[in-house]
Formats: structure tokens, sequence, C-alpha cells
């Protein structure tokens, strides 16, 4: 089943004497590329995390966060003395080396130095991590579950929308044979009438080099490959759509092969009507290239 990039989850538990909420964002990315914001004082959190995700899912760049805090509030807090004093050491030399230069600076305030990382720190060592750890990763496999299914979901609706714009390039693309085909008598007609034009101004040219330099013209013009490879790679987006797995890589290299062949289509086109279905496939391409940058 497809998976769109996007997604969103929250999940919020409490055990250990500990209340919490994950919660998972996503958007596109070309690979996977997992952001953790989560308290280092749990011991092993992280690579659990990081393993399961890596597991479950294959792109995009996703947010993981773990807000938790103690059910026991102040007393879930304690000062870290030797890290106040260190604090408070490095602030005097700080204040000292400033005054020597005659720098000014503004006083501190309890608040601030509380503040600073280490001083203050949680009751950890008084919780029963391994308790701790298990809820929370009981608790990260639903929220991660829920998460995959919600890009599930966009998965489902991005398909369709992929899947109409594949039959709208299917139509122009017909269109453009119909229009290739209409063209030729056209074209015939000129290149005779640039061939008498020719030959009425020129002495002593080869009429066959004339001629065969008029017959090249027309092959140059001619679009039957690129309605073929358009054709091809049309089929190619379908069974990619229907195909099991990642496949928003190729999906995103085969958007540049739709837009190569749409842009040369256009520079051989030689016809009002269609350069026309030439633009008309560009601006669908360019619609649908923007839908797989959400394609996991």
């Amino acid at each position: 089943m497809r998976q769109s990039m996007t997604g969103f989850a929250s999940l919020q538990g409490e055990a250990a004497g500990f209340s919490w909420t994950w919660e998972l964002r996503g958007v596109n990315g070309k690979g996977l590329d997992l952001r953790m914001r989560l308290p280092d004082w749990i011991d092993g959190l992280e690579p659990q995390v990081r393993a399961l995700a890596g597991k479950a899912l294959v792109r995009g760049n996703v947010q993981i966060a773990l807000r938790i805090t103690s059910v026991a509030g102040e007393g879930a807090l304690r000062l870290d003395a030797a890290q106040l004093d260190a604090v408070l050491d490095a602030m005097t030399q700080i204040e000292h080396q400033a005054m020597a230069i005659g720098l000014s600076l503004a006083p501190s305030t309890a608040s601030d130095i509380v503040g600073l990382r280490g001083v203050m720190t949680s009751e950890a060592g008084d919780v029963d991590q391994g308790a701790l750890l298990k809820a929370l990763m009981a608790d990260f496999e639903q929220a991660l579950a829920a998460f995959v299914d919600m890009r599930r979901a966009e998965g489902v609706k991005l398909a369709e929308v992929l899947s109409r714009q594949c039959d709208e390039i299917a139509a122009l693309v017909d269109a453009a044979e119909t229009q290739a085909r209409a063209r030729e008598g056209a074209q015939a007609d000129k290149l005779r009438a640039q061939l008498a034009r020719v030959m009425d101004n020129s002495d002593g040219m080869d009429a066959g080099r004339i001629a065969q330099e008029l017959a090249l013209i027309a092959v140059k013009a001619d679009v039957t490959e690129e309605i073929d490879r358009l054709r091809a790679h049309v089929t190619a987006a379908r069974d990619l759509l229907a195909e099991a797995g990642s496949v928003g890589r190729k999906l995103d290299f085969l958007m540049q092969e739709f837009n190569r062949e749409a842009n040369t289509l256009c520079s051989k086109s030689g016809d009002a009507a269609l350069t026309r279905t030439g633009l008309a496939l560009k601006t669908v391409i360019e619609q649908m290239r923007e839908q797989v940058q959400n394609v996991e």
C-alpha cells in the first residue's frame, strides 16, 4: 500500500510515577531523517526508538518528541550541588576576566543559574527505569502505528490523484498523436514550397542535396518517438503505483523523463495546436511531480 511522507500522531500515557506525551510529525525528504527530542536520562530509550522507527519508515523527515513529567511535581527535581559549584566557579572566572579588560557584565539572578543545564536534575536515579522504559516503548509502538496508518491513509489519496494525472497525460498524448498526424499534410506542402523557393534562388546548387537537407528537417520534426516514450512512461508510472514498497525515488526519476519528452515535443511541434497540447502536458507533469515529492 502506498504511503505518504506526511503524517502526525500523538499519544499520552502514564506509569511509574510519570506522565508523558509522544508526538510524531513527518514531511517529505530524500531519505529517512529521524530527528529526536528525547530525555537523555532514560538509558536505552533513543536506540530503541530509532530502531523501531527505522523498521516502519523508509523515507521522510520525521520528528519524534517525548515530553515527560513526574506526577510527584516538585519532588521530581533536585539541585545538583557539584554542578552548581562548577557553574559558580566558571561565572567567577568569567567576571574576573571581564573586569580585567574593563568590561562590565550584567548581574546574574538565581533563576538564570537554575535554568542552566545540569544545575537542576530529575530524580531519575530513584525511578525503576526498566519499568518506565518498557511503558514508554509500549506507547511509542502505538504512536508509531498510528503515524504509519495516517501516512497510509494519505498515501491512498495520493495514489488516486496520481492515477488521475496519469489518465490526463495519456489523454493528452493521444491528442498529440492525432494533431501530429493532422499536420503531416501541411508540413509536406510547406517543405515543397521551401524547396521550390530555394531552387528558384540558387545558381548551380545540387537539387538532390537540397532535397536531402529538407528531408532531414522533416525527420527532425517527427514526434513519433516522443509520443511512444510518453506512453511507455505512463505505463511505467501506473506499474509503480501498483507496486509494493517504497517507489518515491523511482517515480521522481520518471517525472524527469516525462518532462524531457514533453519539452522535446514542444520544440519539434511546428504547429499551434500541438504546441498547446505539449504545454498542457508540461503543466500536468509538473503537477504530478509535486505530488510525487510526498510519496515514500
